[in-house]
């Protein structure tokens, strides 16, 4: 289970815990804030996740945003 308050950015790939009906466990974050909007990677579907939920249904990340490495570096 990731942190409630780990950095979060637009463009992140991550796999949930539970499958979509698709078939597909990926999803990539495409809003940041109270809410976590998601995209499917499978069928495109978009879904909104109060960020409590998410954290708890989040396994891992698959890539990160070219701005999460940039942070992660300390460049500007």
């Amino acid at each position: 289970m990731l942190a409630i308050n780990e950095k979060l950015y637009i463009g992140d790939l991550v796999q949930m815990r539970k499958t979509h009906p698709c078939g597909g466990d990926r999803w990539e974050i495409v809003r940041v804030g109270a809410d976590i909007g998601m995209l499917c990677e499978i069928c495109g579907r978009r879904v909104l996740l109060p960020r409590r939920k998410f954290a708890r249904g989040v396994k891992k990340f698959v890539r990160r945003s070219p701005q999460a490495l940039q942070d992660q570096e300390g460049l500007p």
